[in-house]
């Protein structure tokens, strides 16, 4: 699963070495871009747009040197009240555009927003349906694949569901225009914040989309207001406001293996450019959490055999949703009163067990005290792989809790 950092509000792309090296100091392999530096107002590109072009291009190349890959660009979604043959033109241009930038980058995806939004149902399959059909043709010339993405609509200042914010239709969508090609030419672009102002259960949007889901931007917002904040910050009274648990379930439950696109646009804004380097490598360990949320049981079918520390609610939840597939040989725990007792059907033995185990044997904590029980085991000298599991975004839960002094 790639993780991808979006640009905007990161890097200015007349002077980008600060920004790039930024980036690759946080660890951040690839990047997505967005156009939005093409335009001069609502109504027409930049004056200055073959300058602008160039200096996307001379990033491009930059980036190439510091082993940066350019993966996904993102075509702005421009909303106007102007008449709708220029704001059409105005689209069509810039997805061009960013299709060819793209090619020359060696990418892999475009965003591509509807040219027609206004329109719902069949009407807006009819208005849209051959202005994606033109943009695949020079998608194919570059090798790449169109995304579309689910919108939103401000109806009176309130944030209503637009098109393709209906994850069926969408999907059906996606087939028709597939099929017309001949070839998987296009693909889905899942952005939670437009889920969660919509008020969409993003469990149930994934399913239903399932393979189709290439990329998924990940940003976070209050559920009332447009923001790109990072993930876990909009929070009210310490509970956030993203469902970012529907999120990580049903992106596990369709095997997501696509790119995680990270937008925080708003929250780089509101930091110092002097803690931008911090602000940095925190989001790339925010989005690293999430990936290996999503990819948890990739880390169990690593190893031919496991044990679990810890004989508590963390090993309770492991056994409901994993013991059966992957059952563990037994627990260890630190607490005397527990050894040699049976607890969710695992023999509860001391920590010196572990020095018997077969060397390719996983060790799975399973309590909040990650790293100062990974000390205590390398302390001891246990040289197996040494792993956390986590119960925050399990399948299911026991919500009786156990209580133990």
């Amino acid at each position: 699963m790639k993780v991808i950092c979006e640009l905007s509000g990161i890097i200015d792309y007349r002077r980008p070495v600060q920004g790039i090296t930024d980036i690759k100091n946080a660890g951040f392999e690839q990047v997505a871009v967005s156009l939005n530096y093409l335009y001069k107002n609502e109504t027409e590109f930049s004056a200055d747009h073959q300058s602008f072009s160039e200096d996307y291009k001379s990033f491009i190349g930059k980036s190439r040197r510091e082993n940066i890959h350019i993966s996904v660009f993102r075509v702005p979604r421009i909303i106007y009240d102007i008449h709708q043959a220029v704001l059409f033109k105005i689209r069509q241009k810039a997805a061009v555009e960013a299709i060819k930038l793209c090619g020359e980058a060696g990418g892999q995806y475009v965003i591509v927003p509807p040219a027609f939004e206004e329109a719902s149902g069949i009407k807006a399959w009819q208005m849209n349906r051959d202005y994606y059909l033109n943009l695949a043709k020079s998608a194919c010339e570059n090798n790449v694949m169109i995304l579309i993405e689910n919108q939103y609509k401000n109806y009176n200042g309130h944030m209503v569901r637009g098109i393709w914010s209906d994850a069926g239709e969408a999907a059906e969508w996606l087939d028709k225009l597939n099929e017309l090609m001949g070839e998987e030419r296009f693909g889905f672009c899942m952005n939670t914040g437009t889920c969660s102002l919509c008020g969409q259960d993003m469990h149930d949007f994934a399913a239903s989309l399932g393979s189709r889901i290439k990329v998924v931007v990940l940003r976070d917002c209050d559920g009332h207001n447009e923001a790109s904040m990072l993930p876990f910050t909009a929070v009210s009274r310490g509970q956030t406001q993203t469902d970012w648990l529907s999120l990580i379930r049903g992106l596990r439950e369709i095997c997501f293996d696509g790119g995680l696109i990270l937008d925080i646009r708003d929250t780089v804004a509101a930091f110092s450019p002097l803690l931008r380097p911090q602000l940095l490598s925190f989001a790339k360990a925010t989005v690293e959490y999430i990936r290996w949320q999503i990819e948890i049981e990739h880390s169990l079918k690593k190893y031919k055999s496991i044990v679990l520390f810890g004989a508590g609610n963390m090993c309770r939840n492991y056994m409901k949703c994993y013991g059966e597939k992957y059952p563990p040989l037994f627990t260890c725990d630190n607490n005397k009163e527990l050894w040699g007792t049976n607890f969710c059907g695992l023999e509860v033995k001391p920590p010196e067990a572990l020095r018997k185990i077969p060397s390719d044997c996983g060790i799975f904590i399973c309590n909040i005290y990650y790293r100062e029980i990974e000390k205590q085991l390398r302390d001891m000298g246990i040289e197996n792989n040494i792993e956390f599991f986590n119960d925050e975004y399990m399948p299911s839960f026991h919500f009786d809790r156990l209580k133990r002094m």
